[in-house]
């Protein structure tokens, strides 16, 4: 968030090498905040040593000076947003170590691309939103280097030069909105085209490969692209293709020409709007050389009549996710590797003609309606097995000890069914396994301490089941050493809090220096396969459902990084121990619903990644701890239908809490409730009650005490005066006969007299209090 001028300053620095000002701009309108009034090369004409130049969003608003192109130890130039203007100077793209040339988004900015040497080390070259214009000249395929290539609307003409072909290297391509020719089918020597994941527009005639005699892989996928095919007829002279990926092309229906097809290893038309049914040539289509069909994310509603196993002798991958398919599962070839049937509307049970898959690898049936039992056989699923997905289907029965010998097993997903009885301790031996999700099913058993040993599992979700019991202390070190996110919500667990299973939280969190997101995930093995189908890039990610913030959220990806612990609606008892403060990198933190009693520790405000804490009904007391005020990432916070007293902590997070976190506690006061704490003291406990007759008691006590004091000091003030006075008046008036009386005695008379007067002083003046 710099703004301003850039200081004249820094061009003095000349010894300079990298300068990077870039990305200051105000987050909500884009506006650049940092300015070069005086133009690119006050800033840059003397730092003759620089080999990183990033301003990216710096307002420059002037041309590029030509001696940018002399800096010769540039590697790197990074000017997107900068308002720059004119022509560049052609001598920038001969730099010897030019690696970056990045000067996308000044649409101002105009040139010619430069002829390019075999000695170019350029890398990336983005000129998108420019002014570029003329040809793109036959002498890129030079660079082979470049990894990078965009030229997103820009002005470019005439023809796509066939050396594009000789950058072996180009991950990254992007040419459209410019007014290419039609030139590609010139290219009469083609055997690889694959377009993919580019911005094509408009619409092209599929006929026209036809020219493209020697064409085998061709894939037109992820692009806005219209595929307008004609009939069968019409293009029964087309190449035979090996990989054919027509994937999001606006399909409204099965190519017709692939019935011609016969060589196909890979066949993609995913992501169109092909509605109804499978036409039956398709079974008869490349059934010795199909590894690969993807269908998903269609409409299609039946397969028809199909054989039972399916045809295809080398099928590795069928993806026929996410259309409205009805009927039976069909079932695969025993040599399929992975199966993708979520997301449909299949009914009935699983044939056991499943248990021949013994190549399996990823099972994905979720999202069905089919139902019964597991077949016994399941056990025959090879050691390859490594992600099973049958949540939210309508099976039944108890779960098979499928798992015997052991597996590759990292994901077992049943969430969401019927599954009754206890887990199957098979699973013991799926020393791999990372996820074991049976939430919301009817299982019945105790905690599975069984599974304490798996070393990867990172995943414990028995939410919503029939659960019971306590929660033993490991007898040996820490169980679950893996272990991130455990939900045991709504089952009927007892006993103290189990913390014992997190103990291992006390480490650092293994991806805390991370810039990249990971999540819990099994990577498809055909990725090595690239080339085939831009579908099969697929990572299998496991979802979940878990309360968070006081509402059941659906995650599509779960992060590594995720710690959390969901143990609300059980019937846990005692107090929460200080250690929970051990747990560093929680994020989530629900014990709501249980019969916690005691104090809310004063060690969760060590939690300082926690997000969401829920604390609500149950029994705890005391004050709510005001070091939580520290958790400056809390978001949710909920101790309502509690028992505690005194102040709601003030400041920071505890700012955007409303009343429905704190009700329901009759002894807390100050914001956001309506009830304040009228003083400091207000907070503090109330004294013992005492009994209306100790009160009076105490009262009368206070009284006497304070009368007799009273009492004697007025009372020996007025006796003295009253004393004094009469000894006085006899003394000096009497004298003679008071000598006569008393004689040698007369002091002694004298005190009597002054003491009987203050004593009766005193007695009258309490006769008249009282």
């Amino acid at each position: 968030m710099f703004s301003g001028q850039i200081p004249s300053q820094i061009s003095q620095l000349s010894h300079l090498s990298s300068l990077d000002l870039s990305d200051n701009y105000d987050l909500y309108s884009g506006k650049q905040l940092l300015k070069l009034e005086s133009g690119l090369i006050s800033l840059v004409g003397n730092l003759t040593r620089l080999q990183r130049l990033h301003l990216n969003y710096v307002n420059i608003s002037s041309v590029v000076p030509r001696i940018l192109a002399s800096l010769s130890s540039l590697t790197s130039i990074h000017l997107q947003y900068c308002g720059l203007q004119g022509n560049i100077p052609v001598g920038i793209f001969k730099l010897p170590y030019l690696k970056v040339l990045d000067v996308a988004y000044n649409e101002g900015l105009t040139g010619y691309l430069s002829e390019f040497t075999w000695s170019s080390p350029l890398e990336v070259l983005n000129l998108a939103f420019t002014s570029f214009l003329g040809e793109i000249p036959s002498s890129i395929g030079n660079l082979g280097s470049l990894n990078t290539l965009d030229l997103r609307s820009c002005n470019f003409s005439g023809s796509i030069p066939s050396s594009l072909g000789n950058l072996t290297s180009l991950i990254y391509l992007e040419i459209s909105n410019n007014s290419f020719v039609d030139s590609i089918f010139n290219l009469t020597n083609l055997k690889y085209l694959d377009l993919a994941s580019n911005t094509f527009s408009g619409s092209v005639e599929f006929g026209k490969f036809v020219k493209l005699k020697y064409l085998t892989i061709l894939i037109l996928s992820s692009n806005q692209v219209s595929v307008l095919i004609e009939d069968a007829s019409a293009n029964a002279s087309l190449p035979k293709f090996q990989f054919l990926g027509l994937s999001s092309c606006n399909l409204n229906k099965f190519p017709d020409f692939v019935k011609n097809q016969d060589r196909l290893v890979c066949l993609d038309l995913s992501y169109n709007k092909i509605h109804g049914m499978v036409p039956e040539w398709i079974w008869d289509t490349s059934k010795l050389s199909l590894e690969f069909l993807c269908l998903s994310n269609n409409f299609i509603t039946s397969l028809g009549q199909h054989p039972m196993p399916l045809p295809w002798t080398r099928l590795l991958g069928l993806d026929l996710r996410s259309n409205l398919l009805q009927g039976s599962l069909p079932i695969p070839p025993a040599t399929i590797s992975h199966y993708y049937m979520s997301k449909n509307s299949l009914t009935g049970n699983i044939s056991e003609l499943i248990c021949s898959l013994t190549s399996i690898q990823v099972l994905d049936l979720a999202n069905n309606n089919l139902s019964g039992s597991l077949p016994r056989c399941m056990q025959n699923f090879g050691a390859s097995l490594s992600v099973i997905d049958l949540q939210k289907n309508k099976f039944r029965g108890s779960i098979p000890q499928t798992w015997t010998q052991g597996t590759k097993l990292r994901i077992i997903n049943f969430r969401q069914n019927k599954f009754r009885g206890p887990l199957p301790r098979s699973l013991v031996k799926c020393l791999m396994l990372e996820v074991a999700d049976f939430s919301n099913n009817k299982l019945h058993d105790i905690f599975p301490s069984w599974l304490e040993n798996l070393p990867n599992l990172k995943v414990l979700n028995l939410r919503s089941n029939n659960f019971h019991g306590q929660i033993g202390a490991s007898k040996a070190g820490y169980k679950f050493p893996n272990l991130r996110v455990i939900d045991l919500s709504h089952n009927g667990f007892t006993g103290k809090l189990p913390l014992e299973i997190f103990g291992n939280w006390k480490q650092p969190r293994e991806f805390a220096n991370s810039d990249i997101l990971s999540y819990i995930q099994v990577n498809s093995s055909m990725a090595q396969q690239r080339y085939l189908c831009n579908s099969w890039l697929y990572d299998y990610n496991y979802t979940m459902t878990m309360t968070n913030k006081g509402i059941a959220v659906f995650y599509e990806k779960v992060q590594e990084l995720l710690k959390a612990i969901d143990l609300s609606s059980n019937r846990f008892g005692g107090e929460i121990p200080e250690s929970i403060g051990n747990l560093r990198g929680l994020s989530l933190l629900n014990l709501s619903n249980n019969v916690l009693t005691g104090l809310i520790p004063l060690s969760l405000a060590n939690l300082t990644e926690l997000e969401s804490l829920d604390l609500s009904k149950n029994n705890l007391s005391g004050e709510i701890p005001q070091q939580l005020t520290q958790l400056t990432f809390l978001g949710f916070f909920n101790v309502s239908n509690n028992l505690l007293t005194g102040p709601i902590p003030q400041g920071d997070q505890f700012g955007t809490f409303g009343n429905n976190s704190f009700e329901g506690n009759s002894g807390l006061c100050g914001r956001p409730l309506s009830k304040n704490c009228e003083d400091s003291n207000a907070y503090l406990p109330a004294p013992p009650s005492i009994s209306v007759d100790q009160s009076q008691e105490s009262g009368s006590a206070f009284e006497f005490g304070w009368e007799i004091l009273v009492v004697v000091v007025v009372g020996y003030a007025f006796g003295q005066v009253v004393g004094v006075t009469i000894g006085h008046i006899v003394i000096t008036r009497k004298h003679d006969w008071f000598m006569n009386i008393f004689g040698k005695n007369s002091f002694l008379i004298t005190s009597i007299l002054f003491c009987g007067c203050v004593v009766l002083s005193v007695i009258v003046f309490w006769l008249y209090l009282k």
